[in-house]
């Protein structure tokens, strides 16, 4: 099922695995996943442990793609020939939704969204604590929203005015006025 209005979650995961270091992919013998969502194939001629590669999100089919090492890295693989994920395999999410999110955990897309996620919660941390909207008093959805829009408005106009006023160093500062 597709999230609600394609919103995808970018969210850091929690390391609960105390005992084991991998698990195996339910319906692929020879395909193992950690606790980051890496994906990795072990060759059965040499047993060697090879990272699959990510290869997209599959909204119909509701599951993540990953790619064999051989055609995503053009490494060579003594089991290649008899592999029988050599095309390539598809992840339901369903399979362990805390891990397999539809943004691939070890993908560089997770890095990059997760990195716009920081610094909104950065803006989040300011209004809970300089603006005070941890501990407010207002009351009502139009007064709580008039307020975050003063505060961010606020925000904004501090960092122009650093800007025009040759500090950009100063810009993100919310102690020392323009």
């Amino acid at each position: 099922m597709d999230p609600p209005y394609r919103i995808k979650p970018v969210i850091d995961n929690r390391y609960l695995w105390r005992d084991e270091k991998e698990r195996n992919l339910p319906g692929h013998p020879a395909v193992y996943y950690n606790e980051r969502g890496e994906v990795f194939c072990y060759a059965a001629k040499d047993g060697k442990k090879r990272t699959m590669s990510c290869d997209g999100y599959e909204r119909s089919r509701n599951s993540l793609r990953k790619k064999c090492p051989v055609k995503a890295y053009g490494i060579a693989c003594p089991s290649h020939g008899q592999c029988p994920h050599q095309g390539g395999i598809r992840i339901p999410l369903a399979t362990d939704p805390r891990i397999f999110t539809a943004v691939d955990r070890s993908s560089y897309k997770f890095d990059r969204e997760y990195d716009f996620r920081t610094s909104v919660e950065r803006v989040n941390g300011r209004l809970d604590v300089s603006f005070g909207f941890e501990q407010h008093t207002i009351r009502g959805k139009r007064k709580m929203t008039m307020q975050c829009c003063l505060a961010l408005t606020v925000m904004l106009t501090m960092a122009i005015g650093r800007i025009e006023q040759k500090q950009p160093q100063l810009m993100r500062s919310l102690v020392t006025s323009a």
